[in-house]
């Protein structure tokens, strides 16, 4: 085995432990894939099939009244009767404890949302995989991180119709491919303090990857505003599996011409092949 075999070998087994971490979270219990339905809340108090209780959203924010015999367990504690969770903010998610299940409350694009996740939820109980292109390291590209002078305000669409998104830009990466044509993605903020995120489409959208959106984390910068791309790591947004989701769309410029062969493909769930 040479050199480069080896190292081939060890990029491998590196993003097979990173995808697997990655698959594990996605079929938590209480993840995505457990959720069962999206409930969009008014001022009129409404019950729900999956869910204790009847909600709604008000001048209060997002209140419950729950019926005799029902209880929802909040940071540990048991609550009856009405409770009220506030003024959520966008993007946050508030959890509480029903059961087996989790109830989800949160804010997106300016609607409270109600989003039950139930363990035995088919979708859950039957993932296995999600198919992906075999980790290749030419797909790790360095690239130069353009920060904008202050943070813009970015509004994209969802794949939920007639919702969108705002999220702050602190500006965009620049990449070079093999052919060295240059690219510029916009950047939103990462999971990780520092970190980034982009959303990207390429050529392969919609034929052997999810056709709305991928999503790409990125490492913080170094001091001279370097970059790695590893599109190795270009995972599926949970909307790739499921109609319960809100996700947000690339902003047009994130729209690449180009094919990226690499990285999550379309789910099985999805009519994706292995």
């Amino acid at each position: 085995m040479t050199v480069q075999d080896a190292d081939r070998m060890s990029f491998a087994e590196e993003w097979e432990r990173w995808h697997r971490a990655h698959e594990q979270a996605l079929a938590d219990p209480h993840g995505f894939l457990a959720i069962t339905s999206l409930r969009w809340l008014s001022p009129e108090p409404t019950r729900f099939e999956d869910a204790p209780g009847a909600w709604s959203s008000g001048p209060e924010g997002v209140v419950v009244e729950l019926a005799d015999g029902e209880e929802l367990t909040i940071d540990g504690t048991a609550v009856h009767g009405r409770y009220v969770f506030g003024a959520i903010a966008e993007r946050d998610s508030l959890y509480a404890g029903y059961g087996d299940a989790v109830i989800e409350i949160a804010k997106r694009g300016g609607h409270d949302i109600v989003r039950p996740r139930h363990p035995g939820n088919p979708l859950r109980t039957a993932f296995t995989h999600t198919p992906a292109y075999a980790p290749d390291p030419r797909w790790v590209r360095g690239g130069r991180y353009l920060p904008f002078y202050e943070p813009r305000a970015i509004t994209v669409g969802a794949v939920a119709e007639g919702l969108e998104h705002v999220y702050d830009a602190p500006g965009q990466v620049e990449f070079e491919l093999a052919d060295g044509e240059t690219f510029r993605l916009t950047a939103f903020n990462g999971k990780r303090p520092g970190s980034l995120m982009v959303l990207l489409t390429d050529a392969t959208s919609g034929v052997t990857t999810y056709a709305a959106n991928r999503s790409l984390q990125i490492d913080a910068p170094d001091e001279a505003g370097r970059v790695t791309l590893d599109f190795n790591r270009a995972t599926n947004l949970p909307c790739a599996y499921t109609d319960l989701a809100t996700c947000p769309l690339p902003p047009t410029e994130n729209r690449l011409p180009v094919a990226i062969e690499a990285g999550e493909r379309i789910p099985l769930e999805r009519g994706g092949h292995p």
